[in-house]
């Protein structure tokens, strides 16, 4: 859900002013607390025992699939089930583990899928759930797990619930979402705001109240403080889970619980994208309650065979923020997203260094998930590309995301250096975060467009003449097909680098040091598992040549010569660990002999 990590300077910072909580919002929040000091824990999880061994979902290769830009199946210029599963084969060559689909769930489409209207159901565009129970079928015969998206802090305003809870003040479902009185006429309960512009609340005339929405104003939040949520919430998640789905991606998940006094944000100096004053957000993000309900979830998910997982879409201030999404006791998300190291934004090694070597020791014995690129962001080559070595740069940051110790996230496109194409003017925004914010915010299809699968009309997307976003001139040239051809495509370099990781007993599952570490110009790590030869991995993170000594001495290796697992395409083996020519944002992998 999350745009891009400026929203993050909304969401940090201390609260003042005052305002009175509804009481409805006031009563359930009691509840709450009732039930949370009467939580206890199930006994023996099956987490716990998992978690010891050596489950999937540790060393697993994640991708992200947008299902309505990956494959159209039925001519309609939209990416569908069927087209997934006509694509399984290609993933499996690629060495995926499990796929994660963005809502494939009912939905008015106002933040394509992400605004839900049935949370057991699939859109039509999409297929049927014959359709979907075929994917999962046919994934499975290739060893490769289904994960769902599931969005819990909000739904469509045209879901059934909401529909009632909208309808009156006595509904039975009124307090199932955040209702206030306004501060006056016209005038909105406070000044939180909407992480896509403009105020946080939406008036509605019937029953003279404010209702609350982080995100678009169609997409309503459900009130967490009411058991009846929670309990509601849990029956879809049983639903999918007795499908065969491994786990859920929890989208925007620290927004679930917002301050119940309702006060005022902390203002603070400056506007946003979209106009607004500039807030600090604590007050709807990142709230203690949210991890009793991860808890829950977790007991849930738990009570189903097969290490089901959960990951956080977790855009967090630090990493000791981060840590407190696995749980005291292991016992809430196994792998919270985290973004420190991927979106850094900017390709400088000591920031780099420093990230990756938090997350390697701050957040005690649980399991790293890395992330360089989603649905919400800008690709890669906007973030970090230079224009003239994108392909270079991109090949470099997969080499940190598949070789150092994390599960891997990566985005549909990522493994062909697909180019970030937003629209140039704002009639073609398809994206309402782009309508309201152009041109400043052009929005997120930019990052959305099709999959580019060969060099026939729309990239072998659809057989259409109209996909719902425009496929980029450069799929006649980045594409699957061309770059299967080509040893030396980054296509290729996926491959390569994710069978490394797998074949590899340090890379698969050794520690990781730091070396160099006051080398400003190259970010160079080892590998080691007991028994097994170290792997010593360099990336240059300049325009420049470098060579590059590896300082090994003093972690009581005294080798100079490695065997080269992987290097920059045209480069040239070292003779020695001491000799190492990397070209401009050049890699070199090689195993200490």
């Amino acid at each position: 859900m999350k745009v891009n990590e400026r929203i993050l300077a909304l969401l940090l910072g201390v609260s003042v002013a005052a305002a009175g909580p509804p009481a409805s919002y006031a009563a359930s929040a009691t509840a709450t607390a009732a039930e949370q000091s009467a939580h206890k824990k199930a006994e023996n999880k099956t987490a716990a025992t998992a978690e010891s061994g050596d489950v999937w979902w540790k060393h697993a290769v994640i991708y992200e699939i947008y299902p309505r830009s990956f494959q159209d199946s039925n001519g309609d210029g939209i990416g569908d089930l069927n087209g997934i599963t006509s694509r399984l084969d290609y993933l499996k060559t690629l060495g995926v583990d499990a796929i994660w689909l963005t809502p494939i769930y009912p939905s008015p489409q106002i933040d394509f899928g992400y605004d839900i209207s049935d949370y057991v159901a699939i859109d039509p565009p999409y297929g049927t759930m014959a359709d979907f129970d075929r994917l999962v079928a046919e994934a499975k015969k290739r060893d490769i797990r289904v994960i769902m998206d599931m969005v819990m802090n909000h739904t469509s305003d045209k879901h059934p619930w909401f529909i009632q809870s909208e309808s009156s003040k006595t509904n039975p479902k009124r307090d199932w979402y955040v209702w206030e009185n306004g501060k006056g006429p016209g005038q909105p309960p406070n000044n939180w705001l909407s992480a896509f512009g403009h105020s946080a609340w939406q008036y509605a005339p019937k029953t003279d109240q404010w209702y609350y929405h982080k995100f678009y104003i169609q997409q309503p939040d459900l009130n967490w403080r009411n058991p009846k949520v929670e309990q509601t919430m849990w029956g879809n998640v049983r639903f999918w889970l007795k499908k065969g789905v491994a786990g859920f991606r929890l989208d925007a998940v620290p927004t679930l619980f917002e301050d119940p006094s309702l006060k005022d944000e902390q203002v603070l100096p400056g506007t946003n994208k979209y106009g607004d004053p500039n807030i600090d957000g604590s007050l709807t993000e990142n709230l203690p309650e949210v991890h009793k309900v991860m808890r829950d979830l977790r007991d849930v998910t738990d009570s189903f065979p097969g290490n089901r997982v959960l990951i956080g879409e977790t855009y967090l201030p630090n990493v000791h923020e981060l840590e407190k999404w696995y749980g005291a006791n292991h016992d809430e998300l196994q792998m919270p997203m985290d973004m420190q190291v991927g979106f850094i934004n900017k390709l400088d090694v000591n920031q780099f260094r420093d990230r990756i070597n938090e997350v390697e020791h701050d957040i005690g014995d649980n399991q790293p998930l890395l992330v360089f690129d989603n649905h919400d962001n800008p690709r890669m080559d906007m973030r970090y590309g230079d224009g003239k070595h994108d392909v270079e740069i991109q090949r470099m940051l997969a080499t940190i995301l598949f070789a150092t110790r994390s599960t891997a996230m990566m985005y549909y496109g990522d493994e062909l250096g697909m180019k970030t194409t937003p629209p140039t003017r704002v009639e073609d925004v398809k994206d309402p975060v782009g309508r309201t914010g152009w041109p400043t915010e052009k929005g997120r299809d930019g990052e959305r467009t099709p999959m580019q699968w060969d060099g026939a009309p729309e990239a072998g997307f659809t057989t259409s003449d109209k996909p719902w976003l425009p496929v980029p001139d450069t799929y006649k040239m980045v594409n699957v097909e061309e770059e299967v051809r080509d040893d030396d495509s980054l296509l290729n370099w996926y491959k390569q680098l994710i069978r490394l990781r797998r074949e590899n007993p340090a890379l698969h599952s050794g520690t990781l040091t730091m070396l160099n570490t006051t080398d400003s110009k190259v970010l160079s790590w080892m590998r080691q598992a007991p028994g097994q030869p170290a792997v010593v991995v360099a990336c240059n993170f300049t325009a420049e040549r470098q060579k590059f000594a590896f300082d090994l001495s003093q972690h009581g290796i005294t080798s100079k010569q490695a065997k080269t697992l992987m290097k920059t395409p045209g480069s040239s083996d070292p003779a020695s660990l001491d000799a190492v020519n990397l070209p401009p944002f050049g890699v070199y992998i090689g195993q200490v002999q």
